[in-house]
């Protein structure tokens, strides 16, 4: 299992991406399921309408429709978002980063993303792992 971070689906969505390869790969090596945590789609749609290509957009939603990604909808998660948003301030690591967070800490622990400079700061503590290795 493995949660699913924007920049990991941007890249997967976008084959013009420079690390859409690598993402694609790190999904090959694994059976899945590949979440999506609810608490990103606001982001990514309006970051693959703004940055992308809007018709990735409807590529995203087929994808949750047809089982491609797993929606999560972690309402139980909550309270450690919360935790998690008020620890890392600093970062600052918002809302969406710490939904994917807690995603994964329920359900293995395993995160795909780009972004290693908030979540690396979080998996030095242990209780995620990143990916691509």
């Amino acid at each position: 299992m493995i949660t699913l971070d924007t920049s990991a689906v941007l890249a997967l969505l976008n084959e013009g991406d420079p690390d859409h390869g690598r993402t694609r790969e790190a999904l090959r090596a694994d059976r899945g399921p590949f979440l999506v945590p609810a608490g990103i789609l606001s982001e990514l749609a309006y970051m693959l309408e703004n940055w992308v290509r809007p018709q990735l957009v409807v590529r995203l939603l087929n994808d949750l429709e047809t089982g491609t990604y797993s929606l999560d909808c972690g309402e139980v998660d909550l309270p450690r978002i919360g935790e998690l948003v008020q620890r890392y301030a600093d970062l600052p690591l918002g809302f969406a980063d710490a939904a994917v967070i807690a995603c994964a800490e329920r359900n293995g622990g395993r995160v795909l993303t780009l972004d290693v400079r908030d979540f690396g700061v979080v998996a030095r503590e242990g209780t995620i792992r990143l990916l691509p290795d």
